[in-house]
């Protein structure tokens, strides 16, 4: 095989991984179970990529780790909570249109409570430990431990239902499959979102100086921009997207508790090792990745389904150290 090929391959061999185990489980499951269990590792998939895409940007342009991203996810639970609270008549009423009515209210409250809390916290924290790693993870541990203190104060301690809209808790029949009407609404919804942050990234001026700023931020700033106001910005806009992930989370599981960000941390940092960090398109397939082993490999074998997702992100960093999808590489 010649060098050009070689490298052909290398460069498209990362696409291949999601579908090739998509048709490798097929096989030991059969079709029904099979298609079941891929709408459920779908649907995961692009609600933990809302949770971690934020979190990929914020490093990738920013070189910041924040830890406290896990505030960010729990906030957008608890304020979707009370935001569905406010219209409980459309939730429980079998109606298609008023049920999105109200699951567009909380993901719209979601987003902009955790949000504001971005802001806030970048301004009085983040602000603070640009270029020192070694504080932001302390600084953003610590603030992770008081926000959620004053989710409890708030909210209180004990945990608060979330369930889903009367039309979207039964299941529609695909052949001989059944597949939960909300995880389909909550897959469209997700991967609405993730075009349109896809499409903002390449599409549009503000798109372009992000990616500008993550491949070469002293370049973006010679030419004049400001390069302060685009961490802002992007910082403003990942825990934003943390809000709406940990609000489709939380009713997906149909329960919020303080603990529902930090349950999921483990995974978002597994999403970008996998994906490789500082790239979107490298987390949202990570996330695909991460979504469809956790529950094909539940099914198939139950005792390995606690480490699945250390046991994926080893053999791939043990193919590509970096990631599927290096920053460099882009």
């Amino acid at each position: 095989m010649n060098r050009e090929w070689r490298d052909r391959l290398q460069r498209w061999a990362p696409y291949a991984v999601t579908p090739a185990l998509i048709l490798v489980v097929l096989p030991a499951m059969g079709v029904g179970p099979w298609l079941t269990l891929t709408v459920a590792g779908l649907t995961m998939g692009v609600m933990l990529f809302l949770m971690a895409s934020g979190l990929t940007l914020i490093f990738g342009l920013m070189d910041v780790l924040n830890f406290a991203h896990a505030a960010f996810i729990t906030t957008g639970a608890y304020v979707a909570v009370t935001a569905v609270g406010w219209v409980a008549g459309w939730t429980s009423e079998v109606s298609l249109a008023l049920n999105l009515a109200a699951m567009l209210l909380a993901l719209v409250c979601a987003a902009a409570a955790s949000g504001a809390l971005g802001f806030v916290f970048e301004q009085i924290i983040i602000r603070r430990v640009y270029g020192a790693p070694l504080l932001q993870i302390l600084i953003t541990m610590g603030a992770l431990i008081v926000i959620e203190q004053m989710v409890v104060v708030l909210w209180g301690p004990d945990a608060l239902p979330l369930p889903k809209p009367a039309a979207l808790r039964g299941s529609v029949i695909v052949g001989s499959s059944p597949i939960e009407t909300y995880r389909l609404v909550a897959l469209c919804v997700g991967l609405i979102v993730a075009v349109a942050m896809q499409l903002v990234l390449t599409r549009t001026r503000i798109g372009l100086l992000v990616r500008a700023g993550v491949e070469d931020r002293e370049m973006v700033e010679s030419l004049g921009y400001h390069i302060r106001r685009l961490f802002i910005g992007v910082f403003v806009a990942g825990t934003a997207l943390a809000g709406m992930g940990g609000m489709m989370w939380a009713q997906y599981q149909t329960l919020v508790s303080s603990q529902i960000g930090d349950s999921m941390t483990v995974l978002v940092f597994i999403i970008l090792i996998i994906g490789g960090l500082g790239s979107v398109g490298g987390c949202f397939i990570g996330a695909i990745l991460v979504g469809l082993t956790s529950n094909y490999v539940e099914f198939l074998s139950p005792k390995l389904a606690l480490g699945s997702n250390i046991l994926l992100m080893v053999l791939i960093l043990m193919w590509r150290p970096r990631g599927l999808f290096p920053l460099a590489e882009h």
